[in-house]
């Protein structure tokens, strides 16, 4: 993103908003998601940064601002934790690759990740921070289109993409979740420049729940008429009565370098971008917010910082990291599989394409990997930054394998049939067949 002293659509705002703006590198990427799946491997693949007590459960008792030794992210006394789901290249052979993410404009030179904002109502506005134990989604990763969502209601503008021409600057008077360059799904296009995604969580809470059993009806987000060239940045508004309470306005980006890709782009206007869900339409993006900043520094930060932006070192009241510092901070991954930095035959965990419109199902008898600390760490090759190597069979064959053990049960749909080192059932049950999509990987379809 531009840093926001060159947006002319944000000089006309007042300047009465306590903001802060940070990046947060890389902590992992990995199949967990400890709010959805608590103790269990999460069905699709997330992209995590935030504090290094993270883990598949995140117990609820645990103060995880204490537990955490380093933090991915700028200001030290945030060890909260931010996660989406990961943007993967469909090739046109049928293969899959993790979408790189870089750093975003302004913001130093993280290893991926994402960069975060916390924005306090205008003055003269009632707000309370967020207390320990605090957590939420915003999103639904079944959906497949935004029928659910109100035409022109706030939550309209909440999750919404922004493709880059290429041209530096030249979305610079929009602000973030409207204007031209934006869309609501994946953008129907090239984006020479990299794509931005846009996640806005809500800002009206009921005052008493810290975390319900669905993550998110403890939040709202705020009413009133959208100005539909500011967007929700610094929306104005009230909350509804069920949700009195407004809360700082947390806001997400995380830029996708899809410009490695653009040479395999499909000619025939596709579009072969694909969320790590199977979600090829976008309407599916989510985030999810687990709250750690240490002590009351965030209610500190709220009550006394304003970075405009670039500046997190003028915020006095917090402790600014370094690069080398937030990229330190990391995380072994514990689910053995690999998820990136190679093309593979298919999505990590059971998650078969499903564009909709109507809501996707989960796959029955999934037989991915769904343990974890199962042998050592796979191995990983460099996520490409210009030329991608694609596998050299550009077909998909329907084949009979050659059974390596016992026929045992018909496999289920989506589920693997076949390829070298595989030790399972060959056959899959009516009405699909084995399908070969590598050497390696052979799938019921």
């Amino acid at each position: 993103m531009v840093s926001l002293k060159f947006l002319p659509a944000f000089a006309l705002l007042p300047l009465v908003h306590a903001l802060l703006r940070f990046p947060c590198a890389q902590l992992v990427t990995q199949r967990l998601d400890p709010l959805v799946t608590p103790g269990q491997v999460s069905p699709h693949l997330h992209q995590i940064v935030g504090g290094n007590a993270f883990n598949i459960t995140i117990d609820p008792n645990t103060d995880i601002a204490k537990t955490s030794t380093c933090t991915s992210c700028r200001f030290k006394e945030d060890k909260s934790n931010y996660w989406t789901a990961v943007m993967y290249f469909k090739h046109p052979n049928g293969s899959f690759i993790r979408v790189p993410q870089i750093a975003n404009g302004g913001t130093g030179n993280s290893n991926g990740g994402m960069t975060v904002y916390y924005i306090q109502p205008s003055s003269g506005v009632s707000f309370t921070s967020f207390r320990k134990g605090f957590r939420m989604i915003v999103g639904d990763p079944m959906v497949r289109s935004d029928s659910h969502v109100p035409a022109n209601s706030v939550q309209s503008y909440a999750l919404t993409f922004r493709c880059y021409d290429g041209v530096p600057g030249s979305d610079g008077s929009w602000a973030p979740g409207v204007g031209p360059f934006e869309s609501v799904g994946f953008p129907n296009k090239k984006c020479p420049g990299g794509i931005r995604t846009n996640i806005f969580f809500p800002t009206c809470w009921d005052g008493t729940t810290l975390d319900p059993p669905d993550h998110h009806s403890h939040v709202k987000y705020i009413q009133g008429t959208v100005n539909p060239r500011a967007g929700i940045f610094y929306q104005s508004g009230t909350c509804p009565s069920t949700h009195p309470v407004r809360i700082p306005l947390i806001f997400l980006e995380t830029i996708w370098d899809t410009k490695p890709f653009l040479n395999d782009w499909p000619t025939d206007g596709s579009q072969p971008l694909v969320y790590s869900m199977g979600d090829p339409t976008g309407f599916g993006q989510h985030g999810d917010y687990v709250f750690g900043w240490e002590d009351d520094s965030l209610d500190r930060a709220m009550a006394r910082c304003n970075d405009r932006g670039d500046f997190p070192a003028d915020c006095k009241e917090l402790t600014v990291q370094t690069d080398q510092a937030i990229n330190s901070c990391t995380q072994p991954v514990v689910v053995n599989e690999v998820t990136e930095g190679r093309y593979l035959p298919a999505l990590p965990g059971c998650n078969p394409i499903q564009d909709g419109p109507g809501t996707a199902t989960m796959v029955q008898n999934c037989n991915a990997i769904s343990t974890t600390g199962t042998g050592g760490a796979p191995t990983m090759v460099s996520v490409p930054t210009s030329t991608a190597t694609v596998p050299a069979s550009t077909q998909t064959t329907v084949v009979v394998p050659t059974p390596t053990a016992p026929q045992g049960p018909a496999i289920p749909k989506y589920g693997q049939c076949g390829g070298i080192g595989w030790a399972g059932s060959t056959v899959c049950i009516a009405g699909s067949t084995c399908q070969k999509l590598s050497d390696w990987y052979s799938q019921c379809v």
